[in-house]
């Protein structure tokens, strides 16, 4: 197979979201307790237990708990908190892990990492992405989550293509409690949290909240962050009965800082300017508009009862329902009247087909989603049949609310607009099966088919008509083998089918789905307090949608299928007890990630370069958690994270080269209990980048040919663009319990 990129346009550059991950300090994956089969499982873990695994299993995965959150949770969002898990690379936008985050798992985009929230899907059903900005302080209102790597488990929504995260809410509460938590930092940065619970009222009920509010200046000039958000349920339990009322969301306001920075000289000498907004004022001064800003609220509506009838036979069903509704808008100057609609001008026989103009992008859209679960389980056997049903319904459209010359416009005119509707339907049967005291069976089929259909324009406003179905079937398999009560290894194939998403379907109509076939193998070894795992995995893919390092006009990264190609890695980790007072926790990932074959239209010629590096794929991705406990209610750890070289192309790009990085962050929690109105005072610091690494995670890089500047030319042009990430900042703050 080839892969070939054509040149686009400069115009047609996209945003890159680099994701990223992290190596909890307490907990690493396969650390969970083991649970007994034949004991009653908590009815809160029911609600994500078809989308997660067990210790046994034979499953890549990392989990992580409330505990574990709350030591670094000052204000970053979920995925900076996840930095330093295995093969993980996270990123921000702004600089300082407010606003837009990004995570990647393996080298693998967040567009191919799949999100679910008490098992509903998260993902957004056309980009495929995850905007954790949407869900602001949500670390405050989790109590655990998992990150399988790989292919992993059937799950809801789109399909996980790399990695998946799956995500359980605050459980309920026996006992009332209350929170105020307050945290300042580099920045102008801030985060205010109250949170309640009424513990269980007449041993049946509770209902618990939070209301939070982030705000951060960013690193980068005008990237500042306005994150709102709240949470709320009303449960009802009883022995065998859960059932939960949840609602959250929030709306986030946040300065536009995905231009990055293409200016090298700039990235070296003002690593914190922001082109976004720029423009020149009569006189030729450089201004920049002071709301160029994304604003974006949503909200969350989700339903869920779990049943259990015997110790064997439980069920699980899910209903959800998201409103997401915003814009953002962007100063725009010298737009020709045709990329708007608009007619020509005519003053006294001249001729005006150009404006400046304030313009505004809209997303309206619904999702709604069922979810159904049947568990059986006994000494043996542990079999889950479920499906999944979404619905997404979303409006596309762009109003100019000021223009210089505004030619035959009205208020609230729509120069393009276009509807999307997706239909996702998938059932599956997963099964455990305990063959004997040594060895352990996992099979998983699933499913899935996926309708989408939009209709309209574009924002440029270009004809947009897909009609797309597609079915797609995905086996898995494995096997566990416990060598004693210290050691057990475990084999595990997958297969994982993935559709384009819209803006791979903007780029190409004709794109094809994704397909990926997973080969995991693995050794867990736990001996006291003593832990090591090791995996390798072998990951081929056909016509797999790499990122191109391309942008689009408003930030979306562009992918190209890329034929056949590969990743093949070994991951370690390690929970070291050096002493009773200090661990150790360190974690490698070593891979190669090849495209098997790339050919390029360059300077008018097609070039094949043979084998190249898949962008945004390090060799390299190391972390380490130095951890001292001096007495019982201290805790210290220092923190430390290696990211190798990589391209930010499939062509490997000189000029699109991130230069490898090392940085290392400080932690410190220590919890004072009280006599008085409150239960303890936990007070935290974090310092990040101690050392000052000036270092870039992220950026995009573009080609296009120079026909409009040199008629004739088949010269291609090529440039890149950066974003810096913050030098040393800090964050402290004070939690009250009661």
């Amino acid at each position: 197979m080839k892969i070939l990129f054509n040149n686009l346009s400069k115009k047609s550059r996209q945003r890159l979201t680099l994701s990223i991950a992290f190596l909890g300090i307490c907990s690493v994956y396969g650390q969970e307790k083991q649970q007994d089969s034949t004991k009653v499982e908590k009815l809160d873990e029911v609600l994500v237990k078809a989308v997660r695994v067990d210790a046994k299993s034979p499953i890549t995965h990392s989990n992580v708990t409330k505990e574990d959150l709350a030591k670094r949770n000052l204000g970053q969002d979920i995925p900076m908190l996840l930095n330093f898990l295995p093969s993980v690379v996270t990123s921000t936008e702004a600089g300082a892990g407010v606003g837009y985050t990004g995570i990647r798992v393996r080298g693998i985009s967040s567009q191919s990492t799949n999100i679910t929230i008490n098992g509903i899907p998260y993902n957004d059903a056309e980009s495929l992405g995850t905007f954790w900005v949407n869900l602001g302080d949500f670390a405050s209102s989790t109590e655990s989550l998992q990150l399988q790597r790989g292919v992993g488990t059937s799950t809801n929504g789109s399909g996980a293509f790399g990695a998946s995260i799956n995500v359980l809410t605050d459980a309920v509460s026996k006992e009332s409690s209350g929170e105020i938590s307050n945290s300042f930092g580099s920045y102008n940065t801030r985060k205010h949290t109250v949170k309640f619970s009424t513990g269980l009222m007449n041993e049946h009920f509770e209902i618990a909240g939070r209301l939070s509010n982030i705000s951060s200046d960013g690193y980068i000039d005008r990237a500042s962050a306005d994150l709102k958000s709240y949470f709320l349920q009303g449960s009802y339990i009883d022995d065998n009965t859960l059932i939960k009322a949840i609602t959250f969301g929030g709306k986030e306001v946040t300065y536009q800082a995905w231009n990055g920075l293409e200016d090298l000289e700039k990235l070296k000498d003002d690593r914190t300017y922001n082109t976004s907004g720029e423009y020149e004022d009569e006189n030729g001064v450089t201004q920049f508009y002071d709301n160029q800003v994304d604003n974006y609220s949503q909200d969350h509506y989700q339903l869920h009862w779990n049943q259990r009838y015997t110790n064997q036979w439980s069920t699980t069903l899910g209903v959800n329902y998201t409103k997401g509704q915003g814009y953002f808008e962007q100063y725009k100057q010298g737009e020709d009247f045709s990329d708007y609609g608009f007619e020509p001008l005519n003053f006294s026989g001249e001729i005006v087909d150009e404006t400046d103009l304030i313009r505004r992008r809209w997303l309206d859209n619904d999702f709604y989603v069922v979810n159904a679960n049947v568990n059986y389980k006994d000494d043996q056997l542990n079999l889950i049949l479920g499906g999944s049903y979404s619905h997404y319904d979303g409006d596309h459209f762009g109003e100019v609310i000021w223009a210089e010359y505004a030619s035959q416009t009205e208020i609230r005119d729509r120069y393009y607009d276009g509807n999307s509707k997706k239909n996702d339907l998938s059932v599956f049967s997963k099964a455990n099966y305990k063959l004997n005291d040594k060895i352990s069976l996992f099979g998983d089929l699933q499913v899935r088919n996926v309708t989408y259909k939009t209709t309209g324009t574009t924002s440029d406003i270009v004809e947009f008509a897909i009609d797309k179905s597609f079915t797609f079937f995905n086996p898995k398999a494995g096997i566990t083998y416990e060598l004693n009560t210290d050691n057990n290894l475990y084999f595990s194939y997958a297969r994982a089918n993935r559709e384009p998403n819209r803006t791979d379907f903007e780029s190409n109509e004709n794109i094809k789905p994704e397909q990926l076939n997973d080969f995991e193998l693995g050794w867990r070894h736990k001996k006291g307090n003593f832990t090591f795992n090791a995996n390798t995995y072998f990951m081929l893919y056909n016509d797999q949608l790499v990122l191109t390092g391309q942008l689009d006009d408003v930030g979306n990264t562009i992918r190209t299928n890329s034929g056949e190609s590969y990743r093949i890695g070994l991951e370690l980790e390690a929970i070291i007890p050096v002493t009773s007072k200090l661990t150790l926790q360190p974690n490698l990932t070593l891979s190669t990630n090849k495209n098997k074959e790339t050919v390029i239209d360059f300077d008018g010629e097609l070039q094949n370069l043979g084998k190249t590096d898949i962008s945004f794929s390090p060799d390299l991705i190391a972390a380490n958690a130095i951890v001292f406990q001096p007495i019982e209610n201290l805790q210290m750890s220092l923190l430390s994270k290696f990211v190798g070289d990589q391209f930010m192309s499939n062509t490997e790009a000189k000029s699109s080269k991130l230069d490898s990085y090392f940085t290392n962050d400080f932690n410190i929690n220590y919890t004072l209990k009280t006599n008085s109105i409150f239960e303890s005072i936990v007070f935290s610091g974090l310092v990040n980048n101690i050392f000052n690494v000036k270092y870039v995670s992220n950026g995009f890089y573009y080609t296009y040919d120079d026909t409009w500047s040199n008629p004739g030319s088949v010269a291609t042009i090529e440039g890149a663009g950066f974003y810096p990430q913050a030098t040393t900042n800090f964050l402290v703050g004070v939690t009250l319990n009661f």
